[in-house]
């Protein structure tokens, strides 16, 4: 994804964000900046380097004084608009401004309303742990989502693309204020966040998660999405104290059957595979149904990927089900050939595997 994301960094981006620079400040040099910019490594440059390289190529042409830079800056963020490509901005005062947080605090609350300055804020947070945390409080008041959305998603201990904050992976007890404010957030965008947020602390402190995903369930529709959403890893992990907290008991009395698979797949191909799952007894039980796949590594080991099929009262008897499941290389997964194990599992207990090969 990030490979396709860095195209956004074109020139004909860079052309119009200059001129609206140039716009705030009549002196910058569009050409030059420009310059800078497309130096003869920039095809080479990943998505985020394209970004800091955009923040670096900025600075020579701004005002030598930071503050004066900086108000250059927020100037021409509002004269661009909204979009993640903006997110330049903010890298701006994380690599220039980390010096002055009584200047750059405040003028990444103001840049995130148009793109994001979650990655920005954690050197902040590393450097200025009190003064930041402080701010993202009074930022979880704000009238703006982007801004309370900035206080939750800016203090993740474990934010992908993000620095790991490892003092919150330690003891994420100074950022559990800001979620408890956030919980109930009329916005969508501000409460996944927060779900993300406490799935982030259930990887390293589990207990505490569902301890607070306990406290929130039955208080609010919104906390009881954010409690399920935020125990999602301990649910794929199958934790038993998480499966025992949405419902979910063990599967005793549930079989497959009759399951059948691809026996062999290209990569690049899809497998396929289907199966019956029965259910004894009078009565319908809650299950959580998933199957998992046991990829081939490159050094030949195994690792096994979880996959939700359905979480669900099911019936009393038999109830048909099928999926599919692309090996097409991604970014976040290569594909290795060999022998590969499917396996459905319920409510946390594997039922039924079979082994199928992979092929280049």
């Amino acid at each position: 994804m990030a490979d396709a994301l860095k195209e956004m960094y074109s020139r004909v981006f860079f052309e119009g964000m200059a001129a609206k620079v140039a716009e705030a400040y009549p002196p910058f040099d569009v050409e030059a900046f420009l310059g800078r910019v497309f130096a003869p490594d920039w095809e080479s440059l990943a998505l985020k380097q394209r970004m800091r390289r955009g923040a670096e190529a900025l600075r020579p042409g701004l005002p030598a004084a930071y503050e004066d830079a900086l108000d250059v800056v927020l100037d021409a963020a509002e004269r661009c608009g909204s979009g993640f490509p903006y997110m330049m901005f903010p890298d701006f005062v994380e690599v220039y401004g980390l010096d002055d947080p009584e200047r750059s605090i405040p003028a990444l609350a103001r840049l995130t309303k148009y793109s994001s300055s979650e990655f920005a804020v954690r050197p902040y947070l590393v450097k200025y742990r009190e003064r930041t945390l402080a701010a993202m409080r009074e930022w979880a008041k704000s009238d703006d989502e982007h801004v309370r959305r900035l206080a939750s998603e800016g203090c993740r201990p474990r934010l992908p693309w993000g620095m790991a904050l490892a003092a919150f992976k330690r003891d994420p007890s100074p950022i559990v204020p800001i979620l408890e404010a956030l919980k109930r957030d009329p916005s969508e965008y501000v409460r996944r966040s927060v779900a993300n947020n406490l799935n982030d602390v259930s990887k390293d402190h589990p207990a505490l998660a569902l301890d607070i995903a306990r406290s929130w369930l039955g208080e609010h529709p919104h906390t009881d999405w954010i409690a399920k959403h935020a125990c999602r890893t301990l649910l794929k992990k199958c934790v038993p104290e998480a499966l025992a907290l949405f419902g979910v008991g063990d599967a005793g009395g549930v079989r497959v059957e009759r399951f059948e698979t691809s026996t062999g797949v290209a990569a690049g191909g899809v497998f396929e595979a289907s199966f019956v799952l029965s259910v004894d007894g009078p009565a319908p039980r809650k299950l959580r149904v998933e199957y998992a796949i046991d990829y081939v590594k490159a050094n030949g080991s195994r690792s096994r990927k979880l996959f939700k099929l359905s979480e669900r009262e099911f019936p009393p008897g038999e109830t048909s089900m099928s999926f599919r499941q692309s090996f097409r290389d991604m970014t976040t997964r290569k594909h290795y050939p060999g022998e590969h194990v499917a396996a459905i599992v319920a409510n946390g207990s594997e039922l039924a595997s079979k082994i199928f090969q992979v092929n280049l």
